[in-house]
């Protein structure tokens, strides 16, 4: 099927009467949606920015020749992690040239007009489209979230496509854009899972692990969830989700919003696949999510995707005014850290041994010390990627867990429920 440009798009791919920038997006755009064998470009509402994160040069130069052309987003555009904690910029570990490009990169992307966020949650930071609103976003966790929980449509974009469908508003009409690639084709039955468990935290990065290894890039919904599922555990379970697999849709029965019943997931039609998880496969995903059997840690992280207000306060609960044994690393966004600074909770939490860490995370960005070691987590995502991106080994956690052990350095995991 060919690509059908309207007039006006025909005219921007041109760089007819428009800014160079605008004429380079859009050409990247529509020989994307030709390659997507889609029929036609829509118009997007809003855009998520995962390009500004630096990997290399080519990434700041890409950036930097937009703004020579004089580009600009046409669509509100929030910005993912960058690769500098700009509030504590001597917690990243690297050399100059790094910190320099890195910085050259974010500045860029806020010269185009995105709004400096810095979140790998921006659906937390007020950046939540509408029920079947188009959009561009990159990010695993956010593309699952915003298609899932949102409702909005987006296709998992990746770096430099995102910013490029920003700068020209236009997507092209394919994959999770369409209404009949939305519907489930496989059910996650959590009939068996006890309803104690299911109302830990800890469940629902494991049950995303499940979600992600059993889906792939199927639509998948699950049923057997109780009511009312937090945007917190639907988020964690989303990252897992989406790293464990290449999940960028899922419903919950009940709940996520395209979802009412279980047969309204499925289009009225039978599923290809039923899955049924069981306390065993349960029990296997969590384990999986560790990668060493470790008596002793050196370090936790928590908070990927970046922690939200409610689980900031969940960790000062169970701290309870002590003190950690091991670097506590809090991952969060800069407004929760300036929420914290207003309300003189930040220091006391740093004085217990907690490490806010803003604008990116320890995965992505050196800020775990050097030589390796053992790390213990809640993030279904943070265990997925840990080993690969900084050499640590993975235990994984509760938060309650996670607090438990870091008081000692030592590990403490509650195993009742997971028998």
């Amino acid at each position: 099927m060919a690509l059908a440009l309207t007039e006006e798009e025909r005219a921007w791919a041109a760089g007819e009467g428009v800014a160079p920038a605008l004429a380079m997006a859009t050409r990247i755009v529509a020989e994307t949606a030709r390659f997507l064998g889609a029929e036609r470009l829509i118009p997007v509402v809003s855009a998520h920015i995962d390009g500004c994160l630096y990997h290399g040069d080519s990434g700041t130069e890409f950036a930097e020749k937009l703004i020579a052309g004089e580009g600009r987003v046409r669509v509100p555009s929030t910005l993912n992690v960058g690769a500098l904690d700009l509030l504590n910029p001597k917690r990243v570990r690297g050399g100059q040239h790094h910190f320099e490009m890195a910085l050259r990169m974010m500045r860029a992307y806020q010269a185009l007009g995105c709004q400096p966020t810095w979140t790998c949650a921006p659906y937390q930071a007020g950046h939540r489209p509408g029920l079947g609103e188009h959009v561009a976003w990159a990010e695993s966790n956010a593309v699952a979230f915003c298609n899932s929980v949102l409702g909005a449509r987006t296709n998992r974009y990746g770096d430099f496509l995102d910013i490029c469908a920003a700068v020209s508003g236009r997507a092209s009409y394919s994959g999770l854009h369409l209404t009949e690639n939305r519907r489930a084709s496989i059910v996650l039955n959590t009939s068996a899972i006890s309803p104690a468990l299911k109302d830990t935290d800890a469940f629902y990065p494991v049950l995303g692990a499940i979600l992600g290894r059993e889906a792939g890039n199927a639509v998948a919904v699950i049923d057997g969830l109780p009511k009312g599922v937090s945007e917190d555990r639907l988020k964690a379970l989303g990252a897992a989700a989406a790293s464990t697999g290449a999940v960028g849709l899922f419903h919950v029965a009940g709940t996520t919003p395209e979802a009412p019943t279980l047969e309204a997931a499925l289009a009225g039609q039978a599923p290809a696949r039923i899955v049924n998880v069981t306390p065993e496969m349960a029990r296997c995903s969590r384990d999986s999510l560790s990668t060493v059997a470790a008596e002793r840690i050196d370090a936790v992280a928590v908070g990927s995707p970046h922690f939200s207000e409610g689980e900031v306060a969940e960790l000062e609960r169970l701290l309870a005014g002590r003190r950690f044994a091991v670097p506590f690393y809090v991952c969060t966004r800069r407004d929760v850290v300036g929420m914290l600074e207003r309300e003189r909770r930040l220091k006391p939490l740093e004085a217990a041994g907690v490490a806010i860490v803003a604008d990116t995370c320890v995965v992505v960005t050196p800020i775990l010390p050097e030589g390796g070691g053992v790390l213990m987590t809640n993030s279904g995502k943070f265990a997925h990627y840990t080993p690969g991106n900084t050499g640590w080994e993975v235990v994984y956690g509760s938060l309650g867990d996670c607090v438990a052990s870091a008081l000692t350095g030592r590990v403490a995991r509650d195993e009742r429920l997971w028998q």
